[in-house]
């Protein structure tokens, strides 16, 4: 299983991928909804687990990148923040920071509403 590391902002998002211990970049994505899919067609797999923060576009983003992988986990900020505090911090380190609190078992996740409870909300 390789996991996705996604440090997503308003515009653009800082992807890296682990697998077996190794750490790659795979780049910028624009915070749109055809370079996500995009980006997905051309990078994903169904057996990928991708992880990112909860931000304000998170369930969004999950939401366009769920078809083509496994997993969507959205990891809690402030707990990440409390068990990562690193002096250097970049795009690039807090999206490898998430793939490897999840590759531990240590990331701390928020829940996630199934599509029949999103629906009921609205």
């Amino acid at each position: 299983m390789r996991i996705i590391g996604m440090d997503i902002h308003r515009v653009a998002a800082e992807v890296v991928s682990l697998l077996d211990g190794e750490i790659v970049k795979l780049g910028r994505v624009q915070m749109l909804r055809n370079k996500l899919e995009e980006f997905a067609r051309r990078e994903l797999t169904h057996d990928d687990h991708v992880v990112i923060e909860a931000t304000g576009n998170a369930t969004a983003v999950a939401e366009v990148l769920s078809p083509y992988v496994d997993r969507i986990v959205i990891a809690n900020p402030k707990q990440v923040h409390m068990i990562a505090h690193a002096k250097v911090k970049t795009d690039t380190i807090n999206a490898t920071v998430l793939a490897k609190l999840y590759a531990s078992g240590f990331l701390p996740e928020v829940w996630v509403p199934d599509p029949g409870t999103l629906a009921l909300r609205r």
